[in-house]
């Protein structure tokens, strides 16, 4: 209750100050406390359009002048129900926005596996990949002649990475920065992949959505998604050499960071 509470809360005064936003339209604003006040108002009018639009992707029907109607009654402190049916109300919504969610993500993350499966099956057939028993693609774009990682080793590594479509979801050397990150942090393909380089090698992974995200959705990263890279493993490092001064990285948008996921 306390969470949608504070949700109801957010909405009625969002949704006010668009509407005041919107009353002003035609208002010369000449002073900054009348600049400021609009732009409060404009800023959370797109805010709560923003979540109208995503309750409408997930096929809930919205009726703005009951929404805009019982803004004004708020307002004016007169509501048509009282906080308790407000709120009974708003779960009720919540649930059904849940569900439909639910719903979408399941068939959103049935389409990834089936994609990332026909990708798998057609890439593997390509000269010079290789398949580990864990599922694993790789293919050596180029070799490299340095040190090899051990798994408790930390690595400095640049890498672009892409969805089965082409997508491209993030690019260190787009950055210019090279991440720096323990090996064991990563998720189970780098900590697979990886080892197998050696330092200035150049090696592109196919990895299952198992060994990657499963069924979690990161950053823009969709659920169950098989994902691509081309990885350059720049340089090798035994845990605490050279750590003066040296933070451990993160990976663009959350990269290819554990998250939480169990190893």
């Amino acid at each position: 209750m306390k969470k949608f509470a504070k949700t109801s809360i957010a909405v009625v005064t969002g949704l006010s100050l668009f509407i005041s936003a919107s009353s002003m339209a035609n208002t010369a604003l000449t002073t900054d406390t009348q600049k400021e006040s609009y732009s409060i108002g404009a800023s959370l009018g797109k805010y709560i359009s923003s979540q109208i639009y995503s309750q409408t992707e997930l096929g809930a029907e919205v009726d703005v002048d009951l929404v805009i109607e019982g803004v004004v009654d708020a307002l004016k402190n007169n509501p048509q129900f009282s906080d308790e049916e407000i709120l009974t109300f708003l779960n009720q919504r919540a649930a059904q926005l849940n569900a439909a969610r639910t719903a979408a993500e399941e068939k959103a993350a049935l389409k990834n596996m089936t994609a990332g499966s026909n990708f798998l099956t057609n890439n593997k057939k390509l000269a010079g990949v290789t398949v580990t028993e864990s599922g694993l693609q790789y293919q050596v774009i180029s070799e490299g002649e340095g040190r090899k990682p051990s798994p408790e080793d930390v690595v400095t590594v640049h890498y672009k990475g892409y969805l089965v479509d082409g997508t491209e979801f993030d690019n260190s050397y787009e950055r210019d920065e090279p991440n720096r990150f323990a090996l064991m942090s990563v998720i189970e393909g780098w900590q697979e992949g990886i080892p197998l380089m050696s330092e200035g090698a150049i090696y592109k992974f196919s990895i299952p959505s198992a060994l990657a995200y499963g069924e979690k959705q990161v950053g823009i990263i969709p659920p169950s998604s098989t994902l691509v890279f081309e990885v350059e493993l720049v340089k090798v490092e035994a845990p605490g050499e050279n750590a003066h001064g040296m933070g451990l990285s993160g990976m663009g948008m959350g990269g290819m960071m554990g998250a939480g996921k169990a190893h």
